[in-house]
C-alpha cells in the first residue's frame, strides 16, 4: 500500500517544473475569465461565501489594496482546494497559467509600489540560538538545548520564525533552572570568572561600585544593547539584597546574575522601540549575528553598533566575509543547511530501516559523516565564495573513509576518517548535494527508493514548487509483490500512472525522481533492482529527457532561475526570521537579479540579503504584539 506521506504527494496543482515562462498573451482578462469559471459562483456580491469576494480582484491595483485577499487565493488555488469538490475545475495547465500569472504580477507590483516592510515581529531566541548565547556570553562549552522544548517549523521551513516562536509556562520553568546550571558551572571555570569578575571590591572601590561595573558590562553583552542606569541600578539592588541575606560577595553576583538570564532582554531578540537609531543600530547587530552565526554578536560588531554604522551597506558588506570565515558559521551552514534540505528528519523516524541497511545503524562515524556532509559542503562553499549552481553539482566534494567506502569511489591514496575537500572521480555522479546520501536517505522511505518522494522533494527542496495535497479519490499504490517475478518501484508507478486521475501529477513528479534510481535508499550507486537493470530514464512534460542523474542535473543547471529564487527566498526567510510577504517580492527579484549579475556568487547572495530593505528595515513592532509576548515572561 501507498504510505500516507507519499499519497499525500499524488496530486499536484502548480508545479513550475519545466520553468516554462509564463504565455507572454495571458493577460488580466484571462485572469478574470479564470476567476468568473471557478471561483465568482459562490464568491461575489454581499451574500459571498466566506466573506471573500472574486470580484474586488478585478484590477491591477486590487493587489496593492486587498493583498491578503490574493495571498488566500493563491494558498486555496496551489492547493486544490478550490473550487470545491462537485464544482467545475481547471486542468493543470489553465491553473499553472493563472499562478503564475499572479506571482508575476504581484512582483511587479510590489516593486512599483515601494511597499513598506511590515512591523517586526517580537519573536524569542529558539533553543540553538538560546544556547549559543549562553555559550558565548559565559565562555562556556556547554549545550543546554535539550533543556528546552523543541522548536517547530514556521515562516519559510525554520524553527526561527517569529510565527510560531512563542512562551509556555514549560519554557518559563526551565529557563530559571538552565540559569542556576550555567551560572553554577560558570563560577567553576576560569575564563567564564574573568569575563564575569570585570571589578573587585577593593581600596578606594566599594562592594556596590565593583557590582555596577561587572553588571554594566554584564547586562550590555547579554542584552546586546546599551543598558539605562534605571536598569543597572535594579540589578545592583538585588545583589544588595543577596547580600543582605548572607550571601558573599561573587555568589550575591551570580544570584543578580540568574535575574538578567530570564529577563525578557536577554530572552527575546532586539528590536526598536518606536523610532530609535541608537538601539535600531544593534537590533541590525543582533540581527546579523543571529544570521548567520546564530549566536550574539561579539565585541567588535556592537562597537560597529554603537559608533552608529551599522546600517552602512558598505560596512555591512565587508563583514560579509568575516563572519563566514568565523567558526561559528557552522552554526548558521548546520540549522540551514539541515532544515532547507530536511536532513534533521534522518535523527528520527525517517532514519533507514536498521534491518535493510545495518551499516547505517552499527556505525555511528558514517551515520555522522552522512549527516554532517551536505553542511559541511555547503560551509566550503560560503567561505570560499563558490558558485550557488555547484550545489546542483560540482567537481569536487566533501569525503571522509566511510562516505568513500559507502560511495564505492576509488582513490590511489586511503581517505582520513576527518572531512576533506576531495575532487571527485570522472563519471563519478556524485557532485552537488543531490547525489549526496543524506539527500537520497531523506527522500526515500525506510526500507527503499520512491522517485514520488524524490521528485517532491526536488520540486520543494529544489525549485520551491511543492507539489499540493492530493484529491480524496486518488487510488493508492499496489505494492504487491509476486514471488516469481518481483516488480521494481518503477513498474509499481508505471502500472499506477495508468489510471488517469494519477498520471496527470505523477507525469510531473516521478521523472525528477527516476533519473535518482541508481541511489539506493542510503545512497549507495545500483545497476539492479528487483534483479532488473535500474531504467534512470525520465523525460519532462515540455520533452526534455533527463538520463539519470547526470541528465538531470543538466536540466536543473538551465532551470538555474527557479533554483536560485527559491534559495532567497529560504535564505531571506531565515535572516529576517519570519515567513515572506507580498512585501518582500520586489526584495527577492532585486537580489535574484544581482546574483545572477555576478555569476552567482555565494557572497554576493548574502551580501544582498543583509543590505536588502526588509532586512535593514528595522520597524518598530506592532505594540499589541510587544505586549502580547513580553508580559508572558518576567525579567
Amino acid at each position: 500500500m501507498l504510505r500516507a506521506r507519499e499519497r499525500g504527494l499524488v496530486w499536484c496543482g502548480a508545479l513550475l517544473l519545466t520553468a516554462a515562462p509564463l504565455a507572454a498573451d495571458y493577460s488580466l482578462e484571462d485572469a478574470q475569465k479564470f476567476l468568473t469559471g471557478y471561483c465568482q459562483a459562490c464568491h461575489q456580491g454581499e451574500s459571498a461565501s466566506a466573506g471573500f469576494r472574486a470580484d474586488d480582484l478585478s484590477t491591477i491595483e486590487s493587489f496593492r489594496s486587498h493583498p491578503d485577499d490574493w495571498t488566500r487565493l493563491v494558498a486555496r488555488v496551489s492547493n486544490s482546494e478550490m473550487p470545491p469538490k462537485g464544482a467545475p475545475a481547471p486542468d493543470l495547465d489553465a491553473r499553472e497559467d493563472f499562478l503564475s500569472w499572479v506571482e508575476a504580477t504581484w512582483r511587479q507590483q510590489a516593486c512599483a509600489a515601494d511597499l513598506a516592510p511590515p512591523p517586526t515581529l517580537i519573536r524569542r531566541l529558539n533553543r540553538d540560538e538560546y544556547s549559543a548565547s549562553l555559550r558565548d556570553l559565559l565562555d562556556l562549552q556547554l549545550d543546554v538545548k535539550e533543556n528546552l522544548p523543541v522548536d517547530g517549523p514556521g515562516g519559510e521551513g525554520f524553527d526561527n520564525a517569529a510565527e510560531t516562536l512563542f512562551l509556555s509556562p514549560l519554557h518559563s520553568e526551565k529557563y530559571l533552572e538552565t540559569a542556576k546550571f550555567v551560572l553554577d558551572a560558570a563560577s567553576k571555570e576560569f575564563k567564564s570568572r574573568s569575563l564575569i569578575f570585570v571589578a573587585r571590591p577593593e581600596d578606594g572601590v566599594s562592594e556596590r561600585e565593583a557590582a555596577k561595573k561587572i553588571l554594566e558590562r554584564f547586562l550590555y553583552r547579554a542584552f546586546r544593547r546599551p543598558v539605562d542606569g534605571e536598569t543597572i541600578a535594579s540589578y545592583v539592588n538585588l545583589f544588595e539584597l543577596a547580600r543582605q541575606q548572607g550571601r558573599d560577595f561573587e555568589p550575591a553576583i551570580f544570584f543578580s546574575l540568574r535575574s538578567a538570564l530570564v529577563s525578557p532582554l536577554f530572552l527575546f531578540h532586539v528590536e526598536p522601540s518606536g523610532d530609535d537609531p541608537v538601539l535600531r543600530q544593534y537590533a541590525l547587530a543582533s540581527r546579523l549575528s543571529y544570521f548567520l552565526w546564530g549566536s550574539m554578536p561579539d565585541d567588535l560588531l556592537l562597537d560597529i553598533a554603537a559608533a552608529g554604522k551599522m546600517d552602512d551597506p558598505d560596512v555591512l558588506r565587508m563583514l560579509v566575509p568575516r563572519m563566514l570565515r568565523d567558526d561559528r558559521s557552522l552554526e548558521f551552514s548546520t540549522r540551514f543547511v539541515e532544515q532547507w534540505l530536511r536532513t534533521r528528519e534522518l535523527e528520527g523516524s525517517h532514519a533507514p530501516d536498521p534491518e535493510l541497511f545495518s551499516e547505517y545503524k552499527e556505525q555511528a562515524e558514517l551515520r555522522s559523516d552522512i549527516r554532517l556532509q551536505p553542511v559541511f559542503f555547503f560551509q566550503r562553499q560560503m567561505r570560499a565564495d563558490a558558485s550557488l549552481l555547484s550545489f546542483l553539482d560540482s567537481d569536487s566534494t566533501i569525503l571522509t573513509r566511510s562516505l568513500v567506502d559507502l560511495m564505492g569511489l576509488h582513490y590511489e591514496e586511503k581517505l582520513s576518517k576527518n572531512p576533506e575537500w576531495i575532487e571527485l572521480p570522472p563519471g563519478s555522479n556524485r557532485g552537488g548535494l543531490l547525489s549526496m546520501p543524506a539527500v537520497l536517505a531523506v527522500s526515500s522511505y525506510p526500507y527503499r527508493t520512491s522517485p514520488v518522494l524524490r521528485g517532491a522533494w526536488i520540486l520543494d527542496s529544489i525549485l520551491g514548487a511543492p507539489p499540493p495535497p492530493p484529491p480524496p479519490n486518488v487510488p493508492a499504490l499496489d505494492e504487491t509483490q509476486s514471488a516469481e517475478e518481483p516488480k521494481s518501484v518503477r513498474e509499481m508507478l508505471t502500472q499506477h500512472r495508468a489510471n488517469p486521475v494519477c498520471a496527470s501529477c505523477h507525469n510531473r513528479i516521478d521523472p525528477l525522481g527516476f533519473a535518482l534510481e541508481n541511489y539506493d535508499a542510503i545512497g549507495r550507486w545500483r545497476d539492479e533492482e528487483a534483479g532488473k537493470p535500474v531504467d534512470a530514464h525520465g523525460e519532462l512534460t515540455d520533452g526534455t529527457s533527463l538520463d539519470g542523474p547526470a541528465g538531470l542535473k543538466r536540466a536543473l543547471l538551465d532551470r538555474n532561475e527557479l533554483f536560485v529564487r527559491n534559495l532567497t527566498k529560504r535564505m531571506l526567510g531565515y535572516a529576517l526570521g519570519r515567513g515572506l510577504l507580498p512585501s518582500d517580492a520586489c526584495a527577492v527579484e532585486t537580489i535574484v537579479d544581482r546574483v545572477q549579475a555576478d555569476d552567482y556568487h555565494a557572497w554576493t547572495l548574502i551580501r544582498e540579503i543583509v543590505v536588502s530593505e526588509p532586512f535593514r528595515s528595522v520597524a518598530a513592532p506592532a505594540p499589541e504584539s510587544a505586549a502580547e509576548r513580553l508580559a508572558e515572561v518576567r525579567p
